[in-house]
């Protein structure tokens, strides 16, 4: 079994990460990722080079490879990887910093196979980084969303026994969600990403909890470029899940 799309949903859990908490030195920075000029936000940010500057440009990087549309770009993915990990080089307990390098990482397993997925160990890392963030910061909900969807894609590639193997499930996955929405009921990535991952996961079993999650977000707030990206692509995935539920079940697992 093939981990090709392992990773899309990580693309789309990027956007959860806090910018909005960084104490950026430059508002414009802000205002670029908001506008959806995300190369040249990161660009800027890079060459401020602190830990809040470093790990921004790892999201907005990885917002990139998420709106343009296209498969995300390796080399954007590896730029992306190097920046949150030299802002924990900064700050080695920078929140942003290790929920980006979780995000970065698992979308490096994005063409291994199990096996080498495993042996690399991004997605158990991707893990450990979000529950890190927890421990210092319980209310983070962008990690919660974050753990969130990294349960139901485990059980998904990794089936039953994988999934176990792993320590991951639906029932860990929906107190996670739980907690996020209760924490950020009007964030849109929160139930977009959830939404998503669980009509990829089987559309007729999930689909009418996929459904609220999609309703959620669509009636959210969206306040930059990429929340209505995924506010539309929630639109999108509701009506799909209003007709052929295998049709949407597809739909659903090339979506990021």
């Amino acid at each position: 079994m093939r981990w090709s799309r392992w990773a899309q949903w990580i693309v789309a859990v990027a956007m959860l990460a806090p910018a909005a908490s960084a104490q950026l030195k430059s508002p414009e920075l802000a205002e670029r990722f908001a506008r959806g000029d995300y190369l040249e936000a990161a660009k800027e940010a890079e060459a401020q080079a602190g830990a809040d500057e470093l790990a921004f440009a790892a999201r907005a990087l990885l917002a990139q490879c998420m709106t343009s549309g296209k498969e995300p770009d390796v080399a954007l993915i590896d730029r992306a990887t190097k920046d949150a990990e030299a802002a924990l080089k900064v700050d080695p307990t920078h929140e942003e910093g290790r929920l980006q390098l979780a995000i970065a990482l698992s979308l490096k397993s994005r063409s291994m196979d199990v096996v080498d997925a495993w042996s690399k160990g991004y997605g158990e890392k991707g893990r450990k980084l979000a529950t890190e963030v927890l421990k210092s910061d319980p209310d983070n909900y962008y990690a919660h969303g974050f753990l969130a969807v990294w349960n139901i894609e485990v059980r998904r590639r990794g089936g039953p026994v994988g999934a176990s193997m792993m320590g991951a499930s639906i029932e860990a996955a929906r107190k996670h969600y739980d907690e996020a929405a209760s924490l950020a009921p009007d964030d849109v990535g929160i139930h977009w990403t959830y939404g998503r991952a669980l009509a990829a996961l089987d559309s007729v079993k999930y689909g009418e909890e996929a459904r609220e999650a999609l309703a959620r977000a669509m009636a959210a707030t969206a306040n930059d470029h990429v929340e209505k990206v995924m506010q539309a692509r929630a639109a999108e995935l509701s009506q799909a899940l209003s007709g052929d539920l295998a049709a949407a079940q597809t739909r659903a697992r090339k979506m990021l």
